[in-house]
C-alpha cells in the first residue's frame, strides 16, 4: 500500500502532538484524530475527523501515532477501555507508533501485547521540543521491526529531519533517556557557567555570544542560554517531564547496576525547582535552584 493514500490516526494533541499532526495534515493525508481535553483550533478547523475514543481512531486508521505525556498514559491509551487494541481487533496490518518518551521496559511489554492485538509496533521518541515539532525538524529515535518502520519512515519525514532506526522495539526509548541525560546535563553547565560570569560581573548575553563561537557551542546555550538570560521560562519543555524522563534513567540505572552521579544532581536540581512551583516552568529553569543557592540571579547587577 502506498504511503500517500494511508489513513492516518494521531491520539494526543498537545504542544508536541498538535503541530506533528498538522504537518502529517498539511502532506494530504486523511487524519482521525482524539485528545485530552479540547481539540486545538488548527486540528479542529482543518480537514481531520475528529473521534471520541481512541479506539475510534485505531478502528478507522492504517497507522495509529500516540504523543502523551508518561507511561501510564501510553497504557491507558493502549489498553484502557475503548483504547487502541480493542479497535485493532480483526484487522490486520496496522502499525502503532508510540512517539512518547515512556518506559524502555514498559514498551517492551506493550509491542508484545500490540503484536498479540494484529498490529505491529514502533517506539519513536522524539527530540528538539516544541520548536522541532512545530519546524518538522525533531530527532525521531525508533525502535522496532525493519519493515514497520520502512513503511513509516515517509511519515517521519514530515515530521522530522533526523530519523534513526536504533534497534528492535524499546532501543528507541533507550536512546531518548540517554539523550534526556545528555539535555539536563547540558542544562546545568550552561546554567552554572551564565551565573558565575554574571556574578563576576560580565554581561551574560555577551558572555554567550563569545562562547558559541568555540568548543563550548551546542544547541543548549544558543537556545536556552537565551532564556536564562532574557528570563523567559514558559515551555518548551516542562520541568515535570524532564523530571520523568530522569526518573526512567535512574530506575532504569539502579535495574542495571550503574551509577550515573551527574544525572542524580540534575534531578535534585529540577526537584529544587519544582519546590519553588517551577514545575511548569521550562527546563531551563534549573537555572532558578542555582540562583536560589547562590541568592543572585543571572544578568543581575553586581553591586559595589
Amino acid at each position: 500500500m502506498n504511503a500517500s493514500s494511508l489513513k492516518l490516526g494521531f491520539i494526543g494533541l498537545g504542544i508536541m502532538g498538535a503541530p506533528m499532526c498538522g504537518h502529517l495534515i498539511a502532506a494530504g493525508h486523511q487524519l482521525f484524530v482524539n485528545t485530552v481535553g479540547k481539540v486545538p483550533s488548527p486540528i479542529a478547523e482543518s480537514s481531520a475527523t475528529q473521534c471520541t475514543t481512541a479506539r475510534g481512531v485505531a478502528e478507522r486508521a492504517d497507522i495509529i501515532f500516540i504523543m502523551v505525556p508518561d507511561t501510564p498514559d501510553v497504557e491507558k491509551v493502549l489498553f484502557g477501555e475503548d483504547g487502541v487494541a480493542a479497535g485493532l481487533k480483526g484487522s490486520s496490518g496496522k502499525i502503532v507508533v508510540d512517539m512518547s518518551s515512556i518506559s524502555p521496559v514498559a514498551t517492551k511489554d506493550f509491542a508484545k501485547r500490540i503484536e498479540a492485538a494484529g498490529a505491529q509496533y514502533l517506539d519513536a521518541p522524539v527530540s528538539g521540543g516544541e520548536v522541532g515539532a512545530k519546524n518538522a525538524t525533531l530527532s525521531i529515535m525508533v525502535g522496532g521491526p525493519d519493515a514497520a518502520f520502512e513503511r513509516v519512515k515517509p511519515l517521519f519525514e514530515k515530521m522530522g529531519k533526523n530519523i534513526t532506526l536504533v534497534g528492535g522495539n524499546g532501543d528507541g526509548q533507550t536512546a531518548k533517556v540517554a539523550n534526556q541525560i545528555i539535555v539536563a546535563l547540558n542544562i546545568e553547565a550552561v546554567a552554572e557557567a551564565l551565573l558565575f560570569a554574571s556574578r563576576a560581573g560580565a554581561d551574560p548575553a555577551r558572555v554567550r555570544e563569545a562562547l558559541l563561537g568555540g568548543f563550548a557551542s551546542s544547541k543548549i546555550l544558543e537556545v536556552h542560554a537565551e532564556r536564562m538570560i532574557k528570563r523567559t521560562f514558559d515551555p518548551g519543555f516542562r520541568i515535570a517531564l524532564h523530571q520523568k524522563d530522569l526518573n526512567l534513567a535512574l530506575s532504569s540505572a539502579r535495574q542495571l547496576g550503574v551509577s550515573l552521579p551527574n544525572t542524580a544532581q540534575a534531578q535534585e536540581l529540577f526537584n529544587s525547582c519544582v519546590a519553588h512551583g517551577g514545575a511548569g516552568w521550562d527546563h531551563s529553569g534549573m537555572v532558578r535552584a542555582l540562583e536560589i543557592q547562590a541568592n543572585f540571579e543571572v544578568g543581575q547587577k553586581v553591586e559595589g
